[in-house]
């Protein structure tokens, strides 16, 4: 039973998941129709949703094994294949013991890592250390997908993590395995606009045109209202359309966030009441007090100059000109070299996303903690 029918993390059912029936049709008619899909959005917006929605589909999961493969904290190629495996196996195991042990037949590299149960399941015992021989390993995962007994539809998620490892010929080697893959199709995800842009449209890239490239934008104000009245309805609770929309406005309708401030509401309105305007200051104090300790750790550990241009672009929502005299003076920042300096490192860190000159802070309640 689920307590909060705004669900924050994971997949629950169709119910829980609002709309996006038409992006779920067309990359179903993708990945059934032989393409590759290159998926790219902003964080946040519903890109794994989407996927796990259409593996949720009835027919998909009874014609194809789905594996979804987050590879957004993973460094290089050994922890990929870690990665691959682990997940792999998660997404095997809920179809028996025979599937499973198919797959582990397949990872002769690893077979001292995986021990079974007197049932017969396999329990992955394996460290990244363990992983010795990543590319034997990356042959074998490659050799079970085009060996599976069902056609296999492989997803990985932050795809472009692949191109900050330091070994520049994984995208060239995934690549190949990909082009020799006649069991599986794969959507590959993404959100950093601009590095999977260049993955799959620069000529010089191994995985240029490759796929079909696909974007999502966010809900529509319009259906979002009416997932959440309903979900607020059946619970015996109202919520004005008025609410919901101010909500979408202000965190420009990423998913993530209204869902986020949507489920703080449903837990603060009682049964038989109503949820105004006069909850949103509340709900989002919760969740910025919630946060606080660990909005005020990444501040005490960044630098001076990364902390004050940090504050800048908060207040400002949207920067442009970093480096000009005028926001240098508003913000009373130093000079338009250490301006450089600065943003240079916040980019990296993923604190701020960059996109056409405009600097925003990647965490939208981040933001809004560091305006207060």
């Amino acid at each position: 039973m689920v307590n909060n029918p705004f669900i924050l993390y994971g997949y629950e059912s169709e119910k829980y998941f609002c709309d996006r029936k038409e992006e779920t049709a067309n990359l179903k008619r993708l990945v059934t129709n032989g393409n590759n899909v290159a998926l790219i959005a902003p964080r946040r917006i519903g890109k794994t949703g989407l996927i796990e929605n259409l593996f949720h589909q009835k027919d998909i999961a009874r014609k194809y094994y789905t594996f979804l493969i987050d590879i957004y904290a993973t460094k290089n190629i050994e922890e990929l294949v870690m990665t691959m495996g682990t997940s792999m196996l998660a997404s095997l195991k809920p179809r028996g013991t025979k599937v499973m042990q198919h797959f582990i037949s397949f990872l002769s590299s690893l077979r001292t890592g995986v021990t079974f149960d007197a049932l017969g399941n396999p329990s992955w015992n394996i460290e990244v250390g363990d992983i010795r021989l990543p590319r034997t390993t990356l042959d074998e995962i490659f050799d079970y997908i085009n060996a599976a007994d069902k056609p296999c539809l492989v997803a990985i998620d932050e795809f472009q993590t692949v191109a900050s490892y330091r070994d520049g010929k994984v995208e060239a080697l995934l690549r190949t395995y990909i082009q020799n893959c006649r069991n599986a199709n794969f959507i590959f995800s993404g959100s950093q606009r601009t590095m999977m842009g260049e993955i799959f449209s620069s000529p010089s890239r191994p995985f240029f045109q490759s796929t079909s490239m696909m974007s999502i934008q966010s809900i529509p104000i319009e259906k979002y209202i009416q997932f959440a009245q309903m979900h607020f309805n059946e619970a015996g609770k109202d919520i004005s359309s008025d609410v919901i929309t101010e909500v979408y406005d202000r965190f420009e309708g990423i998913t993530w966030y209204v869902q986020r401030v949507m489920n703080e509401f449903f837990s603060l309105t009682p049964q038989h009441s109503k949820c105004g305007k006069e909850m949103l200051e509340p709900a989002i104090k919760n969740i910025l007090c919630a946060n606080e300790f660990t909005y005020q750790s990444i501040l005490f550990q960044l630098p001076p100059k990364q902390k004050e241009l940090l504050v800048a672009i908060a207040k400002e929502r949207k920067a442009q000109n970093l480096t000009s005299s005028a926001f240098i003076k508003k913000y009373r920042l130093t000079s338009s070299s250490s301006v450089q300096s600065a943003i240079k490192g916040l980019l990296e860190k993923n604190f701020v996303t960059s996109a056409l000159g405009i600097y925003e802070v990647y965490d939208k309640f981040f933001e809004e903690w560091l305006r207060k």
